[in-house]
């Protein structure tokens, strides 16, 4: 059977035809003999190997052929000149160039592949990251993912960079085995113990402070504390004439202290706070306490010798040594029952115990770690406390580290709009470093609402693993991998009674 042929040849163009007519003729021939060259060519079979034929390039290497590709024989682009800055926007790149190597070593940062160090104290003096105002961090994350280790890690770490460490509370007793093996010190309150702790105890005065001046200071540190123990154990705030009986039954205490060269105790202010003609005498003209102080002689007599007594009803046993590199304070046996009552009331002796070193400018740069703060989320008072060393924290030259185990934890402070819920969101609010270990999916919307999470940074915290964590320091993200050396594995094992 003979087979078809196609042929193509000039076509005839009159002399006196138009340009476009000439185009459209040329354009028919080219398209005429390249249908030609396609039916006389044979079939061929070609076998490919390896990538789908569809998924071939429509053009060749060389690019696009014919008029349509826009080339000319020689590209130049003029030379343009940009700032690095800038040159991040137009070209970004995929992480963050991280902190620098001035600090304490945490880890691998995942995303750079390179070390991980972070120090608040040099980044806020240096200046180089844009929004961070202040030393403060916040550390959660649910139980078993390494939040504690690192923590630790942190503190031990920081030693070694000549910074000190105070732990105000330690309701699990898990700093205690540290302090002692970095040379430290812990003070073990709690019923039974022979630990006594005088809250009324009077701190060293600090180089620079007249003693005039160091006398009111004291003396107000002094009503301070007696109102907060007050105001915890009566669970509610005091009355003005209560706070007046305070005032009194201590200006009291002190002048009878000072004369038989001791230090003033709660069961002094107790029993002062029973005797009104005293507390009358000392008023004169301006009133008369009459009942308004009975509450408060109770209050304070349940410390004394109450189910309460134990603890801060003696002169001190143990001595702050603000040398030493660690300062523990284990409240493991306070709490136990479901009444955090004795937990906040040591808390809050502790803290006024402490407050006295964290004030001396000569003491040095410290980390004031809380662990296990939900517990103190609770109550008004210690928020009040650490609202203001937060707030104070560069002026007293401490780094903060709030420990949870979710951000909603925050959210139990109180009621929306209440002070309590007020004073927690502005903790985090003042921190301008966020660690974020993973969170279970129930809790990813209220660390977006808290933090400001981007998608991305909330599919992560979800799905970290074991030691990994978001650090959000001011606005950079990093996603870093905490390494630990074996021994530090040893001091910091939480679950060795799991395991036993």
């Amino acid at each position: 059977m003979p087979r078809n042929r196609a042929t193509a040849s000039h076509l005839f163009v009159p002399r006196k035809s138009t340009r476009a007519q000439q185009r459209a003729a040329r354009a028919e021939f080219a398209e005429a003999r390249t249908k030609a060259r396609s039916a006389q060519a044979p079939a061929k079979r070609r076998e490919h190997e390896g990538a789908d034929p569809e998924l071939q390039p429509t053009y060749p290497a060389a690019g696009r052929p014919g008029p349509a590709s826009a080339r000319v024989a020689k590209l130049r682009l003029p030379k343009h000149r940009m700032t690095t800055a800038v040159a991040g926007g137009a070209y970004p790149f995929l992480a963050e160039a991280g902190l620098g190597a001035e600090g304490i070593f945490i880890g691998r940062d995942l995303h750079a592949e390179g070390s991980f160090c972070y120090d608040p104290f040099a980044l806020y003096n240096s200046g180089r990251i844009e929004g961070f105002t202040n030393p403060n961090a916040i550390l959660c994350g649910v139980i078993g993912m390494g939040k504690s280790a690192l923590a630790k890690s942190i503190a031990t770490r920081a030693i070694a960079h000549g910074y000190k460490i105070y732990v105000p509370s330690d309701p699990k007793g898990e700093w205690s085995g540290l302090a002692e093996a970095l040379g430290g010190q812990t003070i073990a309150l709690g019923p039974g113990l022979p630990g006594r702790l005088n809250p009324l105890d009077t701190p060293q005065r600090p180089d620079g402070v007249s003693e005039e001046d160091w006398t009111g200071e004291v003396r107000k540190r002094r009503l301070l504390l007696l109102a907060s123990l007050a105001a915890t154990v009566l669970k509610r705030d005091l009355l003005p004439m209560e706070h007046t009986g305070l005032s009194a039954a201590l200006d009291l205490a002190v002048t009878d202290a000072t004369a038989n060269g001791t230090v003033p105790l709660l069961g002094d202010i107790a029993r002062l706070l029973g005797t009104r003609e005293r507390l009358d005498a000392t008023l004169g003209n301006e009133g008369r306490i009459g009942h308004a102080a009975d509450d408060l002689a109770h209050a304070l007599r349940r410390l004394v010798s109450g189910d309460l007594s134990g603890m801060f009803d003696a002169p001190s046993t143990v001595t702050f040594d603000a040398d030493a590199p660690m300062l523990s304070i284990d409240l493991s046996r306070l709490g136990s029952s479901g009444d955090d009552t004795a937990l906040v009331l040591a808390m809050t002796c502790a803290s006024a115990w402490m407050e006295a070193a964290l004030a001396d400018p000569s003491g040095g740069r410290r980390w004031v770690i809380y662990d296990e703060a939900w517990r103190i989320m609770r109550h008004l008072g210690l928020l009040e406390r650490m609202q203001q060393q937060w707030k104070l924290s560069r002026g007293l030259g401490i780094a903060n580290l709030l420990i949870l185990h979710r951000l909603s934890d925050l959210l139990s402070a109180g009621d929306a709009g209440s002070r309590g819920r007020v004073l927690a969101e502005g903790l985090l609010a003042d921190c301008s470093t966020r660690i974020i270990y993973r969170q279970e999916p129930d809790q990813i919307p209220a660390a977006m609402s808290l933090l400001g999470l981007t998608g991305v940074e909330a599919q992560a915290i979800a799905a970290l693993s074991r030691g990994r964590g978001l650090w959000k320091v001011a606005g950079l993200s990093f996603i870093v991998q905490h390494l630990l050396h074996p021994r530090e594995r040893q001091l910091y094992d939480t679950d060795f009674r799991l395991a036993a």
